[in-house]
């Protein structure tokens, strides 16, 4: 049994990761479908290129954040700067400056990874691994709740309220975010660095401490992998969207349509799925099992492309992405130190999720000075192959894992023994 106030703690980081969450159905569906609308989905990977210096910047402003004022305090400042921000974009897309789709479609990609990230440091660092076995999937699931409240707003509201009004809903949700967020700290208490930790002596951004361990780099490689995969997903889809929807404010309901049942089958497969699955199946066999799952899914868009198949590829992505693999991978940081935690994590969560999303969009842009037009088909069968070297990568991983796992009970255990 969990003690108590931990417990409490657990409910409110859920809350703050939901309240956070549910803001961000409202941004993503308006920022893809203005973007697109303004400058097509042909044009998605340039967007895509900015996010690299986007959260790199915001990374080294939240790790100077860190290291002056902890982790409560910089979680809370980076959730209320965020809030401003998107305000600010949203008064001038009211005032016709389009740009402005641009840059709060970048800071979207920013934001969301580097506020979830520190509530996930959080988790990481408040239970143990036996209890987060159990805990993740109900903590995600509830998290999951804002996604789907979220996703079926922007749906039902979209044509009658507006896209751009909309954003109102990410810019108050924020507040809530922090305050929980607060509250769940308060209550487990704020997790402290080494003496050699303390203040960023060992680097503000924590790259030094990333480069020097071989099992933080295979993490950094198996997100990207699987950042990939989400990327060219993510275009074939949204190509077809285009396709077949032409009008703004219709393209942003069915995108807040197609989110929602995506947060409501990631909350059914972390509520059901994933606490029986971490603890009574393998780690390895779970981590391996899903890019197999890909693998297939981009083998039927690549014989049968539609809407239909593309959709089904892509929800099914971000499903496991959000539940089973989130999960389970987190579960790859809990026997690591302070700065691996809350700065490595970063480095390769955030800015490692995000900078594949950019690389990948930088070589389909050379590609395309190529070709001009780069065939769906290519971006299906991109996803398998690299559905393939996740594969192998993940196994070793896993197998670090357990061996890390067992080293650090054999030292808890004799720390208790003394």
């Amino acid at each position: 049994m969990l003690p108590r106030r931990i417990l409490f703690a657990a409910f409110a980081i859920s809350a703050s990761a939901s309240f956070l969450l549910c803001g961000y159905e409202f941004i993503r569906a308006v920022s893809t479908s203005l973007y697109v609308t303004y400058y097509t989905a042909e044009n998605l990977p340039r967007v895509w290129i900015a996010v690299f210096p986007g959260v790199l910047l915001f990374i080294y402003f939240y790790g100077r954040l860190l290291s002056a004022f902890g982790a409560t305090r910089a979680l809370a400042i980076t959730s209320l700067f965020s809030s401003g921000l998107i305000f600010l974009c949203f008064l001038a897309l009211k005032m016709g400056f389009h740009f402005a789709a641009a840059i709060i479609y970048v800071f979207r990609e920013a934001y969301i990874v580097i506020i979830i990230e520190q509530i996930w440091s959080f988790v990481n660092s408040t239970l143990t691994s036996k209890q987060a076995k159990t805990i993740n999937g109900p903590f995600c699931a509830i998290a999951s709740v804002g996604s789907v409240v979220g996703g079926v707003l922007v749906g039902m509201f979209a044509v009658s309220v507006g896209s751009i009004n909309l954003l109102l809903g990410a810019v108050i949700s924020l507040i809530p975010t922090a305050f929980f967020a607060v509250i769940a700290y308060s209550l487990a208490g704020e997790p402290k660095p080494t003496e050699l930790e303390a203040g960023g002596k060992l680097g503000h951004l924590g790259v030094k401490t990333l480069f020097r361990s071989k099992y933080l780099l295979m993490v950094a490689i198996l997100v990207i992998s699987t950042q990939v995969i989400s990327s060219v997903l993510d275009l074939r889809f949204n190509g077809f969207v285009e396709a077949e929807i032409t009008e703004t404010d219709s393209m942003t309901s069915y995108y807040g349509i197609f989110y929602a049942r995506l947060a409501a089958i990631s909350a059914i497969l972390q509520l059901i799925v994933v606490p029986f699955a971490l603890r009574l199946v393998s780690i390895r066999v779970i981590h391996v099992l899903i890019p197999i799952i890909h693998l297939l899914n981009g083998l039927i868009l690549s014989i049968s492309p539609s809407l239909k198949t593309g959709a089904r590829a892509f929800l099914t992505f971000k499903a496991l992405d959000y539940s089973l693999f989130r999960a389970g991978k987190e579960l790859f940081y809990m026997p690591l130190s302070y700065d691996e935690r809350y700065r490595c994590k970063q480095i390769i969560d955030s800015f490692g999720y995000r900078s594949a999303k950019s690389g990948s969009a930088s070589i389909l842009e050379l590609v395309r000075l190529i070709v001009v037009r780069i065939p769906g088909i290519a971006l299906s069968i991109t996803a398998m192959a690299i559905s393939c070297v996740w594969a192998v990568l993940v196994s070793s991983i896993s197998s670090q894992y357990i061996k890390l796992e067992k080293t650090v009970k054999t030292v808890d255990n004799s720390d208790t023994n003394m």
